[in-house]
């Protein structure tokens, strides 16, 4: 602000507020201090409004002064005066011109230069291809799968590249049996000599731990599991009393506090994930989940997709939830063809522009979102590893004594100052006891759809379910585009098996192997996974299964259909002991006492240790587990082998038809499934001049 007229000196201690309504930063304000003339920094004023949104440049000059109070008092009373305010149309500026206003504020004279301009390039990836990470991915890994399906399947050469059929993994949730079965499986998968013909690995909720542990390793697939596979055992059979110690307790709360501070809300997940990450690790683990990129640059393992759900609070994931995808490279929504760079995950978007830049979390956080299903039993955890009542209380007073010593004169947010003065035990005992009490098992997350629009004719789309006249699906503005934020769960909540994320056209996925470790539901997600894609158009084999086979399921189901080759082969591998309880190797009967003894076990039990809510195994229990799942795949070899040759002869027939997400419509960068569209201004307002009138 600059002074250009004498008079103009005695309005002094005076603030312009400048504010758009609807915009992202809402209201900017200019403090101008006691003298106008110091006043002259050319600081631009940056309003990011959405082009749908009828809205307005309101200016407001305030004068603020400080008079003495009545009576005897040396009190000085602090008043703010309106000095004048005027309203400037944003819909009358012109696109892309800066222009020069005289705005009369009071007794000033406000010059003000406005332009309003469109965003040349956007933050958020609008688009149904791949990004260009897994698309390098997929470049290097299919030289890799065409020499492993040649030696797999014993052919002369190995076949061309792009005629190889993709194969996907797919892990269901289940908690630490769902955990060491997956590490089971992809035993059974290398010992069979099939981890490299692999090109998607996807999991949910408790699979989602062995993945991101796998993943740290950069040559996983690469490597004998066997050291992965005693690292999971040490995890599983170790106790989990230390999550719940007077220093975890403090770590906890730090962290909590830290992500406060970037301005959102800590929920009952964060804190289960901090809980994960003690139970994973023993210690703080500093990776995030865009380091896995490390894993995949050069095509060495298979891609990870790890599934959550976008949901609605106080709708069931049975009327509404949106499968979002979480990979090295990006975190997407599909359903709306968006995706942000993962290094951006948990920043502030607006109109698909990236506002405030916070850091990647860690990945604890989004193990907590992953295995959200489980977040609502921390309490029970705590009966579980036998924590009375008084030894807990005693563990808190201890964590506040140490964050007290921790945190020192540091400053802490205003409400919680508050709170340490009018609950026992302060601000820790609020936090803590609030999260866990709140049984609310979403994670809260920055929108970064928020602020960008639906196209008009979106409802054409497979994706949405708008036929269904009461879904959310048909209702535009009570999509997750207008939402604030994204409230994340566990996957599970929905479907326990992560289909979605790779029956999507652009992965073209040829033959699914899934590994159900869902407890007493051995068809129950093809089922819903079926009934999902019928929904939405997506080819899919039909799933028919007997009722013997429903009471006593085998160990592997191929499922397929013979007259759809875009459909791809599912192989299904229920949680079953079948012949495992007989046989201690494909072949080879047990023999001893100890080994029958070893063999016969029951999984479906009333008092079971491999319930979805016990993290503690038994080394037998984990054992057991392990080999039993290892012992399924390895078992049925002659029908994986019978899957993939007619994957290969499928793939050659197999019609690309492409054209579908190819066409291109007004307000879309790439095709006519683009239904998501960035129309919106940056408003810019700079040089403000005052004159007294």
């Amino acid at each position: 602000m600059r002074v250009t007229d004498e008079p103009i000196k005695k309005l002094y201690n005076c603030q312009i507020n400048l504010s758009v309504p609807g915009s992202f930063e809402n209201q900017l304000t200019m403090f101008c201090g006691e003298n106008l003339e110091e006043n002259h920094e050319e600081i631009p004023f940056i309003f990011h409004v959405n082009k749908e949104v009828s809205s307005h440049l309101n200016l407001k000059l305030l004068q603020t002064i400080a008079i003495l109070e009545e009576g005897w008092s040396e009190d000085l009373q602090v008043k703010t005066s309106l000095v004048g305010n005027a309203i400037i149309p944003v819909s009358e500026l012109p696109l892309g011109k800066e222009v020069e206003l005289t705005v009369p504020l009071g007794r000033v004279n406000v010059e003000v230069f406005v332009s309003k301009n469109h965003p040349i390039d956007m933050d958020v990836r609008i688009g149904f291809k791949l990004s260009k990470g897994e698309e390098e991915f997929l470049a290097r890994r299919r030289t890799i799968v065409s020499h492993a399906f040649k030696k797999v399947l014993k052919l002369r050469v190995p076949p061309w590249k792009y005629e190889v059929p993709i194969v996907a993994v797919l892990a269901s949730g289940g908690g630490m049996r769902a955990m060491t079965s997956c590490y089971g499986s992809l035993s059974g998968l290398q010992q069979l000599g099939l981890l490299d013909i692999l090109t998607y690995f996807s999991g949910i909720s408790g699979s989602t731990w062995c993945m991101s542990m796998l993943y740290k390793d950069a040559y996983w697939s690469q490597r004998n599991l066997q050291n992965a596979v005693g690292s999971a055992q040490k995890i599983v059979t170790s106790g989990k009393v230390g999550a719940f110690s007077a220093e975890q307790l403090a770590y906890y709360f730090q962290e909590l506090i830290a992500l406060e501070k970037t301005g959102r809300k800590a929920t009952l997940v964060d804190l289960w994930g901090l809980i994960i990450e003690y139970i994973l690790n023993n210690k703080k683990d500093p990776t995030k989940l865009s380091d896995q990129q490390k894993a995949v640059i050069k095509g060495q393992n298979p891609y990870p997709i790890y599934a959550a759900q976008n949901v609605r609070m106080n709708i069931k994931t049975s009327k509404f939830a949106e499968w979002v995808e979480y990979t090295p490279y990006e975190f997407g929504i599909h359903k709306y063809g968006a995706f942000i760079r993962m290094e951006d995950y948990g920043s502030n978007f607006f109109m698909g522009l990236l506002l405030e830049k916070h850091e990647e979390p860690r990945i604890c956080f989004l193990q907590g979102i992953w295995a959200s299903a489980f977040a609502g039993n921390i309490d029970d955890m705590w009966e579980d590893a036998e924590i009375s009542q008084l030894k807990f209380t005693e563990s808190v007073k201890d964590a506040i004594r140490i964050v007290d010593e921790l945190l020192g004169s540091q400053s802490l947010d205003p409400s919680l100052k508050q709170c340490q003065g009018i609950m026992p035990g302060g601000v820790f005992t609020h936090l803590f006891s609030n999260l866990v009490k709140s049984r609310i098992t979403t994670g809260e997350n920055f929108n970064f759809l928020h602020g960008l629009h639906l196209h008009r004719n979106y409802m054409n789309d497979q994706e949405f379910v708008a036929w269904k006249g009461t879904h959310l699906d048909a209702v535009p503005n009570q999509l997750t585009p207008e939402e604030s934020s994204l409230h994340l769960v566990d996957g599970g909540f929905a479907i326990n098996s992560p289909f979605p994320l790779v029956l999507q056209p652009e992965r073209d996925v040829d033959v699914i192997f899934s590994f159900n470790y869902s407890w007493q539901a051995p068809f129950e997600v093809l089922h819903q996974a079926q009934r999902y894609c019928e929904e939405r158009g997506i080819p899919f084999p039909h799933i028919a299964v007997t009722d013997s086979d429903k009471k006593q399921p085998k160990e592997c189901y191929m499922f397929l259909n013979a007259t759809d080759p875009r459909a791809p082969i599912i192989l299904h591998f229920p949680l079953v002991n079948e012949t495992f309880k007989k046989y201690k190797a494909p072949g080879i009967k047990r023999e001893t006492e100890e080994e029958k003894s070893f063999g016969d076990f029951q999984i479906y039990t009333e008092d079971s240790p491999y319930s979805s809510t016990n993290l503690t195994y038994e080394p037998i229990q984990f054992d057991r587990l392990l080999q039993l799942n290892c012992y399924n795949i390895i078992n049925n070899k002659d029908t994986i082998i019978k899957a993939l040759t007619m994957a290969m002869m499928r793939k050659k027939f197999k019609k690309k038809d492409i054209s579908s997400f190819t066409k291109t419509v007004p307000g879309s960068k790439e095709c006519s499934r683009c239904w998501i569209t960035g129309t919106g201004f940056v408003l810019i307002c700079k040089y403000l001049f005052m004159e007294h009138l």
